[in-house]
């Protein structure tokens, strides 16, 4: 009997008498639905059909949950579950002393993102730095952003999180105070890293005082300490959440 070039379907041969007909039509036709089943084996609202191993074989690929992403595992189409913000928490680490170590910090992410808040100590009017690998590099602008327009206030060789406006003075004993602060490309080891910072702080007798800073540190080694320091006293309490960026 012949053959369908595709799927080997079985078809009368140009001789076949007229009497097998029916039998070739019903032969045929089972051929036609076993192999459409295989090609299209949904079942479920949402199922989608992928090609498998076996030759002209479909896998169905159930619906997945509610905001899971369509991702490739081992080689084959699958539903995952993203993680909220790609961020995930590396330390939680409290300020105290005259500098504060976050140690051991993974290469595994894109950018570092870290904000520091509840910090004090007894002096006002200080620089808050975070150094990374306790190395001093780089340039950093720090800005006001007092009466809504943003002005430079300092420049400094380490990264400022924070510099005292003119005529406006930071209640470093206010725990209210807070920072955050991205690091690009740390871990790279043949780039300089690019950083960005923000934050609110008390003043004394005025409303919250914003501040914003950028620049980077220019070092090609990847970062994986940072180093918190506040150049008019020991921190007397606070914390720094540490976040990898995928």
């Amino acid at each position: 009997m012949a053959t369908t070039t595709n799927y080997g379907w079985t078809t009368p041969d140009d001789t076949a008498l007229v009497k097998d007909g029916a039998s070739a039509i019903r032969t045929l036709g089972t051929s036609v639905d076993t192999t459409t089943k295989n090609l299209n084996p949904e079942t479920t609202l949402g199922d989608i059909a992928y090609r498998s191993s076996t030759s002209n074989v479909n896998t169905r690929l159930g619906i997945g949950t509610t905001g899971q992403v369509l991702t490739v595992a081992s080689g084959v189409p699958a539903w995952s579950t993203i993680s909220a913000g790609g961020m995930t928490l590396l330390s939680t680490t409290t300020l105290s002393g005259a500098s504060t170590t976050i140690s051991s910090i993974s290469g595994s992410y894109k950018n570092l993102y870290g904000v520091a808040y509840g910090y004090t100590n007894a002096t006002s009017n200080n620089h808050f730095i975070v150094r990374p690998n306790n190395v001093q590099s780089g340039r950093f602008n720090t800005f006001s952003a007092v009466g809504g327009n943003a002005t430079l206030v300092d420049q400094q060789t380490d990264i400022c999180l924070s510099f005292q406006v003119s005529g406006y003075t930071i209640l470093r004993t206010d725990a209210n105070n807070a920072i955050f602060f991205e690091i690009k490309n740390y871990a790279s080891t043949v780039a300089y890293k690019p950083v960005i910072s923000g934050g609110y702080y008390v003043g004394a007798g005025t409303d919250l005082v914003g501040f914003g800073g950028s620049g980077g540190w220019s070092n090609t080694s990847a970062i994986t300490s940072l180093t918190f320091y506040n150049t008019g006293g020991n921190f007397s309490t606070g914390t720094v959440l540490l976040y990898g960026v995928s």
